[in-house]
């Protein structure tokens, strides 16, 4: 069966220092309360080190936000997958539409960092969804579809299920507009569909899928009730450790 997974993305927040507390409060708390699915963090590259050092792997899952789309060589301020996995982290965030957005990742691109990350045995959170003027133009499905197909169906079968998906509506988040549960679990059971269609219904069953639009303590319990929805990508609300809890209690 897949994993239900919440996952934090604290993006470009906290000093080492404040990182590094937050991972031991997150520990502490989880240490007495053991959560009822996979818990993750996507920490700055800068953190992950320490941050490995400081939780309990078996217990929370550390994970880079991003990694280069080469190997190694003359790529200056860029990080590969090789040297994600020498911290210690065992997943990287891909993809994400903020880097989408602002450094022109492409499907491309995203195949190439895809592979790199396999091959370092890194699990992908490979991020994919749509912007508001894709919605109003009804043309979701379709670009959420491109973005799998041309991002991730070289893999093999084997290979795919080492994947998690984190389905972002781009269009409510920050926007005022809000996905509701139904729009999530429609996008979410169409993305079990595509992948099904590919691969079988298998290996489709085996894929967490994620939600990650703004999810708090206040609707986790409610996106979560869905069939096809597995978890979080969680934002904002993974920097307060109070918070974040509260969204992993929903399970």
């Amino acid at each position: 069966m897949r994993q239900n997974i919440v996952a934090g993305n604290w993006k470009m927040n906290k000093n080492l220092q404040e990182g590094v507390e937050l991972a031991k409060e997150l520990q502490s708390a989880l240490q007495a309360e053991k959560p009822n699915c996979r818990v993750v963090i996507g920490t700055p590259f800068i953190h992950l080190t320490e941050v490995c050092k400081t939780v309990d792997q078996d217990l929370i899952g550390v994970s880079a936000q991003n990694c280069a789309d080469q190997e190694s060589g003359a790529y200056t301020g860029e990080v590969s997958a090789e040297m994600v996995k020498s911290t210690g982290a065992r997943y990287v965030i891909l993809g994400h539409s903020e880097r989408r957005a602002y450094y022109g990742e492409t499907n491309e691109i995203l195949k190439t960092k895809t592979d790199l990350a396999l091959k370092n045995e890194l699990t992908p959170i490979f991020c994919i969804g749509e912007v508001l003027e894709e919605r109003e133009a009804d043309k979701h499905f379709e670009i959420v579809k491109s973005q799998i197909e041309e991002a991730l169906f070289h893999l093999s079968a084997d290979d795919f299920k080492k994947i998690v998906l984190a389905y972002e509506p781009v269009w409510a988040i920050g926007t005022g507009k809000t996905a509701s549960p139904e729009q999530a679990q429609e996008m979410h059971a169409f993305i079990r569909k595509v992948l099904a269609d590919k691969y079988g219904q298998d290996v489709a069953d085996e894929i967490s899928i994620l939600y990650g639009g703004s999810c708090k303590p206040g609707n986790a319990k409610e996106l979560f009730s869905n069939a096809d929805v597995d978890g979080g990508l969680i934002g904002g609300a993974s920097l307060k450790a109070e918070d974040f809890r509260g969204i992993i209690s929903a399970f």
